[in-house]
């Protein structure tokens, strides 16, 4: 992929792997050999509301999770893209990972609003894919919910470091 990047004249590639930043090394490697700006990242799995929940599960495991009741509740975990802007967002990354599998780990390794409060500086972040916080409250057809959310995200990142992600894949979501 490098390589395909820096022969199409690409300045920069960026790298985003679900969870973790296992591919980092290699990526940063591969583009600084080949003269290609690397953006690093990560797609992270973020918990409805504490890292440390543990919502009863059923279904598919990104399906919703089931309350006592029965009704419908949070998803376990939904995504993020968080991007390091600066040498500090690349630890605050390497941060927010490690806190993911050391303290949220349930299915999947997962980050909370807390911890995003606090290695927020130095990272840009997109309100993901169709499966991220905000998307979700929209395709539920709850927009006070999705405002709420990108405004939380935008107090944690700040007005210049949060982008919404706009996919056009070709489906109605």
């Amino acid at each position: 992929l490098v390589g395909a990047a820096a022969a199409d004249g690409q300045p920069a590639l960026g790298i985003t792997d679900h969870g973790n930043m296992y591919g980092i090394l290699d990526f940063y490697k591969a583009c600084r050999k080949q003269g290609v700006v690397p953006i690093l990242g990560t797609e992270a799995y973020m918990a409805a509301n504490s890292r440390f929940e543990r919502p009863r599960r059923t279904g598919r495991i990104d399906d919703g999770a089931m309350s006592e009741g029965g009704e419908a509740s949070d998803k376990l975990y939904y995504h993020l893209t968080l991007l390091a802007e600066t040498t500090e967002g690349y630890r605050n990354l390497m941060r927010l990972s490690s806190l993911a599998y050391l303290e949220g780990y349930y299915y999947k390794p997962r980050m909370d609003w807390e911890v995003l409060e606090r290695h927020h500086q130095g990272i840009i972040a997109t309100t993901g894919c169709l499966g991220g916080v905000v998307l979700q409250a929209l395709l539920a057809g709850d927009e006070r919910l999705a405002l709420e959310r990108a405004a939380r995200l935008q107090d944690i990142f700040g007005r210049d470091s949060l982008f919404v992600e706009i996919q056009d894949h070709g489906i109605p979501a």
